[in-house]
């Protein structure tokens, strides 16, 4: 396995979510730095019995955003 990829989205709070898009692995954070420590550490969870692990890991941040036009 090549690659892993998470899709990120940022709560209302300002914190992150982060869930696999081929795995399903979900993890959440405060802030962007706790949630790579976190996805790191849900990834080595998920594939720790596993022979075939990930060689790299891509958050992919979705950001909605709502402009006013008028």
């Amino acid at each position: 396995m090549k690659e892993i990829v998470f899709e990120v989205t940022q709560e209302s709070d300002g914190g992150y979510v982060a869930g696999g898009l081929t795995e399903s692995i979900i993890t959440q954070a405060d802030d962007w730095e706790e949630l790579r420590t976190n996805v790191k550490q849900a990834v080595a969870a998920f594939y720790f019995d596993r022979p075939e692990r990930p060689s790299s890991i891509r958050l992919h941040l979705v950001r909605d955003e709502i402009l006013a036009y008028a």
